[in-house]
């Protein structure tokens, strides 16, 4: 594998990441506003956009 490859792969490993981490910040708030901690709902979120865009690059893999 050359060097271009690896980088791009690595790209693509942290972009699934970084949209995980959006989507689930968005979707923290949205929960926080239902339980009325913003702080917590958000803590959620982005746990769970780390745990989503963590599966996603492995199965990139």
């Amino acid at each position: 594998m050359s060097d271009d490859e690896k980088r791009d792969k690595e790209q693509t490993n942290g972009q699934y990441m970084g949209l995980g981490i959006s989507l689930g910040a968005g979707l923290g708030v949205v929960l926080g506003l239902l339980m009325d901690n913003l702080a917590l709902g958000i803590a959620i979120g982005v746990a769970l956009g780390v745990t989503i865009g963590a599966a996603a690059s492995s199965q990139k893999k």
